[in-house]
């Protein structure tokens, strides 16, 4: 079972993500894929990590997810994914995004060969203005790229709007 969760920021999308393992009665694999790179960045990692159960384990992976997915999503446990559009935007950073393609490919190719249950967390950042530069843009465009082809491939889709989810596909919560 593979539950996309698509908002805003601060729109309640990583807090239903965290509801959701939380009630899955399953051992949970929190991947964090955020860096801390300046201390508004860790002030929010701190506050996600503040809200985890202890007895969660915590990877941190910021490029190579299908490999850790590979590892970690086995039966029997479920594995919560934060977030895609930070992972992202490491690959386009990272080396101007020449292992953008190699990496989203590798993550799309591993998700049917998963078993045990996959809550991943995604930004929805196609729904305003289009950015006037250049690099926004083409990350602007590869998240919802990305976004699309996470919801091909999901069970269930949610849209979080000001704390409400809206289940777009799939069964209600």
């Amino acid at each position: 079972m593979i539950d996309l969760i698509l908002g805003g920021a601060r729109s309640g999308k990583s807090k239903l993500a965290e509801n959701l393992a939380l009630s899955c009665g399953r051992p949970v694999v929190y991947v964090a894929t955020a860096t801390a790179e300046d201390p508004e960045m860790r002030s929010r990692i701190a506050q996600h990590q503040s809200r985890r159960p202890s007895a969660w384990k915590t990877v941190e992976e910021s490029i190579f997810l299908a490999d850790v997915l590979r590892r970690e999503a086995t039966s029997g446990r479920c594995v919560l994914l934060e977030c895609i559009t930070l992972w992202l935007t490491n690959l386009m950073l990272m080396d101007s995004g020449e292992h953008l393609d190699e990496q989203r490919e590798a993550l799309l190719e591993v998700l049917p060969l998963l078993s045990g249950r996959l809550i991943i967390v995604s930004n929805e950042v196609g729904m305003g203005i289009v950015p006037m530069g250049e690099l926004s843009r083409g990350f602007q465009d590869e998240a919802g790229l990305l976004n699309q082809s996470l919801a091909a491939r999901s069970d269930r889709v949610i849209l979080t709007v000001a704390g409400i989810p809206q289940v777009l596909k799939g069964k209600r919560l």
